[in-house]
């Protein structure tokens, strides 16, 4: 078992912080989380997809964006001309934080005490593969990095510098996925996003 914060990342490689990952216990949810899901990607990807945890599905496949939302973001990455298999793809969160309704298991938001617990994680996804531009996916995993004061609807497709890095927010598919009954408003919002991933893609070298 481990904790990130107490181990030295530095010079190791991707593999091995993520397999270093898979015992982590910073927090509680690796308690009733299956696996922990770790990002996936070239360690060369100029652009990284930063979302805010996994899902059901995510959470027993043990890979990032497999679900009904990963299918979305695969059609609006398509859309926008981004070949998924050149993008670093992870989560603020690793472990799936769940709510039991009946055989379902329900998305349950995670606390900023919950994204502080993998940091170490992220930072050491950040480091190894050094993304010119990290797209966030959804309020969670834009405020896990640039703080509580950003507002996806308003700020979402504008560029923002962090670090060393350029950010862009943008909704997360999910959010579309949940509009669904409304066919003009899904319209919309999908083709927000495909417009927000085509300008992170364009602020990039490559």
């Amino acid at each position: 078992m481990s904790d990130p914060s107490e181990l030295d990342l530095a010079g190791l490689s991707l593999s091995r912080i993520a397999s270093l990952a898979e015992g982590c216990t910073a927090c509680e949810l690796y308690e009733d989380a299956t696996q922990v899901v770790f990002g996936d990607g070239p360690q060369s990807a100029s652009l990284m997809l930063l979302g805010e945890q996994p899902g059901d599905q995510e959470d027993r496949a043990g890979e990032p964006f497999v679900g009904p939302a990963g299918d979305l973001l695969d059609a609006a990455l398509i859309e926008a001309g981004v070949d998924r298999g050149e993008v670093y793809i992870t989560n603020a969160v690793k472990h799936f934080r769940f709510e039991e309704k009946g055989k379902r298991r329900l998305h349950k938001k995670p606390t900023h005490r919950h994204v502080s617990a993998c940091r170490p994680w992220l930072e050491a996804e950040l480091a190894k593969v050094g993304p010119e531009v990290i797209v966030t996916l959804g309020a969670s995993a834009a405020q896990s990095i640039l703080g509580r004061s950003v507002r996806v609807m308003s700020d979402h497709g504008a560029s923002v510098e962090w670090e060393q890095y350029l950010v862009v927010p943008t909704i997360h598919p999910s959010f579309v996925l949940r509009s669904s009954g409304d066919r003009a408003r899904r319209d919309e919002l999908f083709a927000m996003l495909v417009a927000d991933l085509k300008r992170a893609t364009e602020l990039t070298s490559g």
